[in-house]
């Protein structure tokens, strides 16, 4: 029986190589499986045709443009997900996506294996690989890059061995990968952690130094997801799509981290997440204002590890699936609006309004119609303070 390959294929040089050199190594058919998360650039037909003439006996493109929006960037909105604090999962994001789409694809075409473009130094050989085991055991899991040490001087060699259809060049100095949620920069001189990022590096944000006019906008939302922008409704790609635009146009969403990879090194990654940067600061002030404190303190221990957990490959584990439940629940409350200002590279929440708020201003004025009891808070101070009392004379006495 002849070896079937499912190929997470991205029409560049990498994966258009994978396809003969899979072929001729394992002596496997190969179907192509190529997902639009929002990334641009290509046509999606032109990359399935640049498959098919690479060799695949079948090429497959989906429009998951809505999907990615609505069922990915979404949850990470209602959990405010940044991980390390900053990094808005831009790749991680995508991957459990992509991994759907390969086992679903594996299913329908009898594939025996899945076979990636990622390298064993990176966390995308983990996403890639835990996901698919999650959702089928059974198939087995190929990267020409790790398992076969395939590096870019040997693919473009191989292009070119083979005459394949494809622009190569050895030039490029980074690695780029991009989708409707943001864009990481890595490598090159990116490596040497003292260099400063240039101008050239970016593609999604106009530089935030240039003087413009701010851009100011009402974002609504419904259970913590946005639905609509000033008073328009639009579908959670537009959304996103649109604010790429504005906020991108304003230098909102740049980052220069050292982050921690999942595979035990710290790696210097560019990013620029405008769209995502922007809802994630209005829903995380909606949140201050309709969520209950403590409800409010113990989600953000949520956050960080439904984040983590993001970030680790473990998207279809057990442990995000009940914190996705917990996240819901919190969520029921996260109903209004927030106005943004964007401007010099920043996201700023200047107004907020909400039928569901917990801010009283009678309790919380200062001025005469206050109608918080002043009185009661001596003796609540007391009794707060308290514990603390008895432990220092104790500690006094013991000294």
């Amino acid at each position: 029986m002849t070896e079937r390959v499912v190929l997470a294929y991205s029409g560049g040089l990498d994966t258009s190589v994978a396809i003969p050199f899979l072929a001729d190594k394992m002596g496997a058919e190969v179907v192509a499986v190529a997902v639009d998360c929002g990334q641009g650039g290509e046509d999606m037909d032109a990359i399935r045709q640049r498959a098919l003439d690479c060799g695949a006996v079948e090429a497959v493109v989906v429009d998951a443009r809505e999907e990615f929006a609505k069922d990915f960037c979404f949850p990470a909105i209602r959990a405010n997900a940044l991980y390390m604090d900053r990094y808005p999962l831009v790749s991680a994001l995508s991957r459990p996506l992509i991994v759907k789409h390969l086992a679903a694809a594996a299913s329908e075409f009898k594939g025996t294996h899945v076979a990636h473009g990622c390298t064993g130094k990176g966390n995308d050989q983990v996403r890639f690989e835990a996901g698919l085991a999650a959702l089928n055991p059974e198939l087995k899991c190929v990267a020409p890059a790790r398992d076969y040490a395939w590096t870019r001087d040997k693919a473009i060699a191989f292009a070119e061995e083979k005459g394949l259809p494809i622009e190569v060049s050895d030039k490029n100095p980074y690695s780029i990968d991009q989708n409707l949620w943001g864009r990481a920069v890595e490598t090159g001189f990116l490596e040497d952690i003292w260099n400063a990022p240039i101008e050239d590096l970016y593609s999604y944000t106009s530089d935030p130094s240039v003087p413009r006019e701010a851009d100011e906008l009402v974002l609504t939302f419904a259970d913590g997801v946005p639905v609509a922008i000033d008073g328009r409704k639009l579908t959670p790609f537009q959304i996103i799509d649109e604010l790429n635009k504005r906020a991108g146009a304003q230098g909102v969403g740049r980052l220069d981290m050292v982050e921690d990879r999942l595979v035990g090194i710290k790696s210097r990654e560019v990013y620029e997440a405008p769209a995502a940067i922007a809802l994630l600061a209005a829903h995380q002030e909606l949140e201050n204002v309709t969520v209950e404190r403590d409800l409010a303190r113990f989600k953000r221990s949520v956050d960080q590890r439904w984040g983590e957990l993001v970030y680790d490959g473990l998207w279809f584990s057990p442990l995000k699936d009940a914190l996705e439940a917990f996240i819901a629940e919190a969520q029921a409350h996260v109903n209004g609006e927030i106005r943004l200002n964007l401007h010099g590279g920043r996201a700023v929440v200047t107004g907020r309004r909400s039928g569901s708020s917990l801010y009283d201003y009678d309790l919380a004025t200062y001025d005469t119609g206050d109608t918080f009891d002043q009185s009661l808070a001596k003796g609540f101070v007391e009794l707060w303070g308290l514990p603390s009392k008895i432990a220092a004379v104790r500690d006094r006495k013991d000294a």
